[in-house]
């Protein structure tokens, strides 16, 4: 795991003895400071991938000190540690904005895996950073979508990935091959709508020399490049219906026939494809074979949109406002609760990649230490805004529509279920009661 940056606040001596060992044991680097002031002035003056607020009872000026910390910096995990706390107490702790609660002595093994998001990487050396092939997130969906992903990455079976434009399909795809053990063996990728179905077939395929006009040399196609490997069909359903019978044959017999060849090619490639149409549709208006949709369609994968995991947001903002830092050589240090809650209320019709593209284009704006709501407008064009689309989904269920307004409630009010519940109109203890059964239909899908 790369070194985390970890800024720690405790008075107790002893106790940051031992919060210390914990964070030196997991390889990081921690700084600690004992006065709250302190603890403001770090915090702004660099970023922090986790803040930890140790105390002992009382704790009001813990609680106090948290509620400064999380309402400055939402985008940075602060987790609270106190000695001998009652379950309030660990109440409170989340209500003030603690990403997780603790109670003293912590061992490394309580922290290792939920301090900080999770975030999966391509091992690859990559030209823009490591960080280009991550998957961050802390939605249930999209951790049970990567659960799924490690159970099935080593099996034969070809993986057909659903998606909105800009969820993240190909990133899915590269996460497939990273868990698998063809992770070492090359990864390609064809994007079946940009080329037409004659070069499409020889890019897949291959071709012999002198087989048309211009094939000079014999050519290895993309299934022979990725022997061994992995390949990815990109918008698999932009493919040429003719085509398709071919691509059929080669999943069936895993075997290609370059373009002009005499027999042929055997092939070991793990296929992965994506898609952001109805294939389903496209099958009844005869644009898609069925065939070769069951022969692709043997483990589905669903992203889901941005819209539906409004909880990554705050993470996925914090990764690109680093990333770009690092590219653009800026110091930007978070966005202000403005602007953060801009970007909560947006619809976000293009995904994480517009989610991206606004953030990429906002450090570049910003000439403070923050990024504010006007940071994300360009000059002459139409403003930057959040959503006022109703919440009303045909096709949804009403138990469906009542979750999407629970947690977008929630969402509005920063996870404070107290607010939430008076806002929605129901007790603390419904809220509870439907968000752990919301938890527990995850766990069991």
């Amino acid at each position: 795991m790369k070194e985390k940056q970890i800024l720690v606040f405790e008075t107790t001596p002893a106790d940051k003895k031992d919060l210390v060992q914990v964070f030196d044991d997991l390889h990081h680097h921690v700084v600690t400071v004992a006065d709250p002031a302190a603890l403001v002035e770090k915090m702004d003056g660099q970023a922090w991938d986790l803040a930890v607020i140790g105390a002992r009872p009382p704790v009001a000026d813990a609680l106090a000190l948290l509620r400064r910390i999380t309402g400055r910096h939402p985008f940075v995990p602060v987790i609270m540690a106190v000695a001998g706390a009652d379950p309030e107490t660990a109440v409170d702790a989340m209500k003030a904005g603690a990403s997780d609660f603790f109670i003293k002595p912590i061992q490394a093994n309580m922290v290792k895996n939920i301090a900080w998001p999770e975030a999966e990487t391509k091992s690859e050396p990559d030209p823009q950073g490591a960080d280009r092939f991550a998957i961050v997130t802390r939605d249930p969906e999209m951790k049970h979508l990567l659960t799924s992903v490690r159970k099935i990455c080593d099996s034969r079976a070809p993986v057909l990935i659903h998606g909105e434009s800009g969820t993240g399909k190909e990133l899915v795809a590269r996460y497939v091959h990273s868990c698998s053990h063809r992770r070492n063996q090359p990864f390609v990728a064809v994007n079946c709508a940009a080329l037409p179905e004659s070069l499409l077939e020889s890019e897949l395929f291959g071709h012999e020399k002198g087989t048309f006009t211009g094939a000079v040399a014999q050519k290895k196609g993309k299934f022979e490049q990725a022997n061994g490997g992995s390949l990815l069909l990109d918008e698999i359903s932009e493919m040429d219906f003719s085509l398709q019978a071919k691509l059929l044959r080669v999943l069936q017999e895993r075997e290609v026939d370059r373009v002009g060849g005499t027999g042929p090619v055997p092939v070991d490639v793990k296929v992965l494809a994506t898609t952001n149409r109805d294939l389903d549709a496209m099958i009844r208006a005869g644009e898609f074979r069925e065939d070769l949709y069951y022969r692709l369609n043997v483990v589905p994968l669903r992203v889901p949109p941005l819209r539906d995991r409004r909880e990554d947001i705050p993470l996925l903002s914090d990764f690109f406002i680093r990333k770009y830092n690092r590219i653009d050589n800026r110091n930007v240090k978070g966005l202000t609760p403005d602007s953060a809650s801009l970007l909560m209320n947006r619809s976000w019709k293009g995904n994480v990649r517009e989610l991206e593209n606004a953030i990429q284009r906002a450090v570049l704006m910003c000439e403070g230490p923050t990024i504010t709501c006007e940071d994300f407008t360009m000059p002459g064009s139409p403003p930057f805004v959040g959503s006022t689309a109703p919440m009303f989904t045909p096709g949804v269920s009403l138990k469906e529509m009542e979750k999407n307004i629970i947690y977008s409630t929630l969402d509005h009010t920063n996870d404070n279920r107290t607010h939430a519940a008076q806002i929605l109109g129901i007790s603390v203890r419904t809220l509870r009661n439907k968000l752990n059964d919301y938890k527990e239909k995850m766990a069991t899908q």
